[in-house]
């Protein structure tokens, strides 16, 4: 970092900032806060803090990582015509310009579900190859079940037989949120970060899996115990994919489109009152639809704001260094469940049982009325989403809190409900269920809903 500098005996400690300049390709520490920009390349963000004293020296590196990524909704995503798959995630325009100019053939690795292959594989092969697209398509079953290192391992001994370049051919994963999570685990395991773009085929996917940074698989029977914050170069949604899934699998996702409700807008909950049925009858699509627009406003309207507010909250949280996370509503007991059941339960089934008792300690801890707790409960069964399972249990409870004790500082951090579209990250209110009132919440919860 330049001269070096004589040491003084009779200075015990001392602390010099360094800023980092770039000169003819060579990063340099320099000091002081003003930096002619004139007479070098390039000033970078990070910072070297060397301090030194009579025990030695330590240097405190501060380093800010920007992570830029896009998430579009699109039309014909596999439409020939449309080269939004192969080239969408490109921000620079002249580095766009430059392969469209190329005679050299576009490379691409996909990783598919196998039940979405068995729907769009003929459809996804004629579009790369119309596209003169070099590639190699991996499917396969990507359940619960199999979101294990081994399904990731298979990944990447394929991706290293394909010969990618990490810089400039992304993996593609196209499935649902499972599919999502193992792909980008992968990916991030390759060459210590390859980049990777998501396609959800399921509307909890679409709203959840796809917006946010999160990888990961299951390890030691717990539910994305191993994984990695690396966000994907881009996502890509397309509501078409929507149309082939199962009504359970619709209602599977309306399950985090109403989290996002209860948590955030008022608005979108009163649409999924209204609307929910609607939706759930016409898998979010508007085409020969008996509703005709009223279908497209309030599909357009549900994903999008369910997104957005999604992504407020992910995104200054990117890396979950804060703990008390509005979007962790009905996560607190439901990986537990869904993790003791499998595969009864799907995803936002589990969710959504979770959610339903959290709504009725909110209701014993004076935080919703009798009347929104009711108007909520209806929402969901109005989804035909499940609100109470036999293994929902007070043990299956306590075990869930420590569990989230020893990974949380301490704390539950649970947020909770305090009104329609509303809520709280207050932690004293998450301490709730631990005690007395927790457990009469229990007890009107497991009364009311027990069938």
């Amino acid at each position: 970092m330049g001269k070096v500098q004589p040491e003084e005996k009779d200075v015990k400690e001392k602390t010099t900032e360094f800023s980092l300049v770039r000169v003819k390709s060579t990063w340099k520490g320099q000091l002081g806060k003003k930096i002619n920009k004139d007479r070098v390349d390039s000033v970078s963000a990070a910072k070297i803090c060397e301090n030194v004293t009579e025990k030695g020296t330590t240097w405190t590196v501060i380093s800010p990582i920007v992570f830029t990524y896009k998430v579009t909704e699109t039309q014909g995503l596999l439409d020939p015509g449309n080269d939004t798959l192969l080239l969408g995630h490109i921000n620079d325009p002249q580095q766009l310009e430059d392969i469209k100019k190329s005679n050299k053939p576009i490379r691409r690795f996909v990783v598919v579900d196998q039940a979405v292959f068995q729907i769009y594989g003929s459809k996804l092969t004629e579009y790369l190859e119309a596209n003169n697209v070099s590639y190699k398509i991996l499917a396969l079953p990507t359940t619960e079940e199999n979101k294990s290192m081994e399904t990731a391992l298979k990944i990447l001994d394929e991706v290293n037989n394909f010969s990618l370049d990490r810089r400039t051919e992304p993996i593609i994963a196209i499935g649902g949120g499972v599919c999502l999570d193992i792909v980008g685990f992968a990916a991030s395991l390759y060459r210590r970060r390859t980049p990777y773009i998501r396609v959800p085929t399921t509307l909890l996917s679409y709203i959840d899996a796809s917006v946010g940074a999160k990888t990961g698989v299951n390890f030691a029977n717990c539910k994305n115990k191993l994984g990695a914050y690396i966000p994907p170069a881009a996502t890509f949604l397309d509501l078409s994919f929507i149309q082939t899934v199962s009504r359970r699998h619709i209602s599977n996702g309306l399950a985090e489109i109403l989290k996002m409700a209860m948590m955030k807008h008022g608005g979108l909950f009163e649409l999924l009152e209204k609307h929910g049925s609607m939706l759930l009858n016409t898998k979010f699509q508007t085409d020969n639809s008996v509703y005709g627009c009223s279908t497209l406003k309030a599909a357009s309207q549900a994903t999008r704001i369910a997104i957005m507010t999604m992504l407020e909250e992910l995104a200054p949280n990117l890396w979950e260094d804060d703990l008390d996370r509005l979007v962790d509503f009905g996560h607190l007991i439901s990986p537990a469940l869904e993790m003791k059941v499998l595969p009864s339960l799907l995803h936002g089934e589990a969710v959504n049982i979770d959610m339903s008792y959290m709504v009725y300690v909110s209701k014993e801890r004076g935080l919703l009325t009798e009347e929104e707790k009711q108007r909520i409960i209806s929402c969901m069964v109005s989804l035909e989403l499940p609100v109470w399972h036999q293994e929902f249990t007070m043990e299956l409870i306590q075990n869930s809190l420590q569990d989230r004790l020893k990974h949380s500082g301490g704390l539950v951090r649970m947020p909770l409900p305090v009104g329609l579209g509303e809520a709280e990250r207050s932690r004293s209110h998450c301490l709730c269920i631990c005690n007395k009132g927790g457990t009469g919440s229990f007890t009107f919860f497991a009364a009311e809903l027990t069938v």
